[in-house]
């Protein structure tokens, strides 16, 4: 009887099969694909978003600047309007503080104006001037009351800063407040010119 070399089993049986390695992990390219489809994914929700949200700021916008506008023009008309103290400290007896009362009083009366009208467009949903019309408009009388107010703010300057060199007391304290308030609306409302006129060139006639 012949005799078979024990390792001739070990030689029969064929070798346990060896896992593969995983290509797609080494070349990189099916993960890099799926990568690149879920990075874009989030790129395009991400971008819709911040789409999303400086549109929602653009729209409400106008109505915190318009309110803040007629806030500082009130606390301007105020100012000038009271600062009587006799004599010399008369506000009425200059023509740069009668000017500057009253483009403070009319940039008061729009800024609310349009505050209310913003208000009630967000409220309701309507705007009560037709939108491609009330964009014109507000884009338009921003700039024009915007420049009315430097305009009383540079009349209303020089004199002051004469009246400072030579005396500081209540009623030159009370007109340098006066005309920094002013300065502030004029902010505002240069503010909402450019928001506007975004909004203005944005717009589409088809």
């Amino acid at each position: 009887m012949a005799m078979v070399p024990a390792d001739a089993d070990v030689a029969a049986k064929p070798p346990p099969d060896v896992e593969k390695p995983d290509n797609s992990s080494q070349n990189g390219a099916p993960n890099s694909a799926a990568a690149a489809a879920g990075g874009g994914g989030g790129g395009v929700v991400d971008s819709v978003v911040a789409r999303w949200r400086r549109e929602d700021m653009l729209d409400k916008s106008p109505l915190a600047l318009h309110a803040a506008a007629a806030a500082f023009a009130f606390v301007a008309l105020v100012l000038v309007a009271s600062n009587q103290h006799g004599d010399w400290m008369e506000f009425d007896r200059y023509q740069e503080y009668r000017y500057l009362l009253a483009i403070a009083a009319l940039a008061f009366a729009y800024s609310l104006a349009q505050a209310l009208r913003h208000a009630l467009r967000m409220r309701r949903g309507v705007d009560p001037v037709p939108t491609a019309s009330g964009r014109l408009l507000d884009f338009a009388s921003d700039q024009v009351v915007a420049y009315l107010l430097m305009s009383a703010l540079s009349a209303a300057t020089p004199i002051t800063n004469r009246m400072r060199s030579a005396v500081i007391n209540r009623f030159t304290d009370t007109t340098a407040a006066a005309i920094s308030m002013a300065f502030l609306a004029f902010v505002c409302l240069a503010l909402s010119a450019i928001v506007s006129g975004y909004k203005l060139s944005k717009q589409t006639y088809m």
